[in-house]
This record gives structure tokens, sequence and C-alpha cells, in this order.
């Protein structure tokens, strides 16, 4: 009897691992891959790792629960104090720009309700992001803590002067600024890209690609026209 019941036990074990994920039942399992499917593979995203941790981090627990029932449409969506969480297609298209590699430390300004920095600690272990509205932050930081997401290190600041002290192999700016914030330029390691929304919100945005060489010489390349809320801080304003 025993020899009988103990499988039968791991079994019910290993499938309650896939049902009970990132806080509770799963029931979002077959959104996320039609998401990924139609909303992000379909437009030309390739990158396998991009659209793996699309499919594993569960966007509707990043959005208010008045929106959940939206969480994996086409489109982005209110998380609070005029902020946005970005449309699924965006957010694997800046990941899969930046070019991440498993081991390398990536920045974030702009955490919001952490879904993107939740979607970069699937593909490297070492994510840092700020935020500058502090009730966001502290609301993303709790949201880490409570889903698992003990890799990303957060805080509260104006990201404009990037995250002191430390360099980076590649920044997300989810923000539209008015030019590239020259001290994340100087945080980004020889080899390394920045990915930003340039732009005001009167004027067209372009998201920019910024790559630094071995010899760290800058260049830039457009995009895709974007619309994305703006860049805030002391700096930004002046």
């Amino acid at each position: 009897m025993v020899r009988r019941i103990f499988p039968v036990i791991i079994f019910i074990l290993i499938v309650s691992s896939f049902v009970f994920c990132q806080g509770g039942a799963d029931s979002t399992i077959g959104q996320r891959i039609k998401m990924v499917k139609t909303q992000i593979e379909d437009r030309g995203i390739l990158d396998t790792d991009v659209l793996s941790a699309m499919r594993e981090v569960r966007r509707d627990l990043f959005v208010p629960e008045e929106y959940r029932s939206l969480a994996y449409a086409d489109r982005p969506l209110p998380i609070g104090f005029g902020q946005t969480i970005s449309q699924p297609y965006i957010v694997a298209l800046m990941t899969e720009l930046l070019d991440v590699e498993p081991g390398e430390k990536i920045l974030e300004i702009g955490t919001g309700s952490g879904y993107q920095a939740a979607v970069l600690s699937y593909i490297t272990d070492q994510v840092f992001t700020i935020e500058i509205i502090k009730e966001l932050a502290l609301s993303a930081g709790a949201r880490f803590k409570e889903y698992g997401y003990d890799n990303i290190k957060w805080k509260n600041g104006d990201g404009y002067y990037g995250w002191e002290g430390e360099s980076f192999d590649g920044i997300i700016v989810t923000a539209a600024a008015g030019h590239v914030p020259p001290p994340l330029i100087e945080q980004l390691n020889p080899g390394g890209r920045i990915i930003i929304p340039v732009g005001s919100i009167f004027q067209v945005q372009y998201l920019m690609l910024i790559i630094k060489d071995a010899e760290g010489a800058v260049s830039s390349i457009p995009v895709i026209p974007v619309r994305f809320v703006p860049f805030t801080g002391a700096a930004m304003e002046k």
C-alpha cells in the first residue's frame, strides 16, 4: 500500500508546484502563452530568453486589481500616480534590444509596478531598479519580496543620476527623457547598451538604442516612435 501511495503523493506535489506559483493559484498560464505568441513572437521578437521570461512572469500580479482582467491585453495600463505599465510588446522589445546575457548587471530607471524588473530578473541575476515616486517604489519592493524576486535591488530616488557607486552592462529607461542623462552614460560599462525613449510629451518620442563600444565611444540608433510618460527628476526640470 505504501509503495502505491508514495508515487501519487510525489505526482500531486509536482503538479502543485506548477499550479501554485508567484502568489497563489495560477490560472493565467494560457493567457501568458497566447500573449507571447500573438503580441510578441508574431511581431518579430525572437530572443528565446526574452520569450521565456515573458511567459514566466505573471503580468496580472503587477497591475492594480481593477485592471487585472486586462492584464494580458495588447495595451499599457494605469498603475496610479499618472504612471503606466508598458504594453507587453514594448517590454519585450526593449528587453531584446538590451541584449542581456546571464550574469550581467542591469539597471532600470522607473520601476513602476516592477514588471520590467521581474522580466529582467529571469534573464540575469543582477537587476537594480530605481523609482522616483515613493509609493510606487515601496509597493514594487513589497511585490518583489512577496513573489520571491530576491535578485532585484530597488530604491526610491531620482533615476537621472543612476545608481551612484555602481556600473552596469545595460541600462533600461522606462520614461521619456528630453536627453540621455550623462550619469547613465558614465555608469555604462564599455560594450554596454542603454534603451531609452527620447522626446517630450508634446513631440514625437523615439526609442533610442545607445551603444558604448570597447573604447568608450558612444553612438545612438533610433528604433521606433513610442509614447511614454515623462521622465521626472530635479535635473530634467531645469
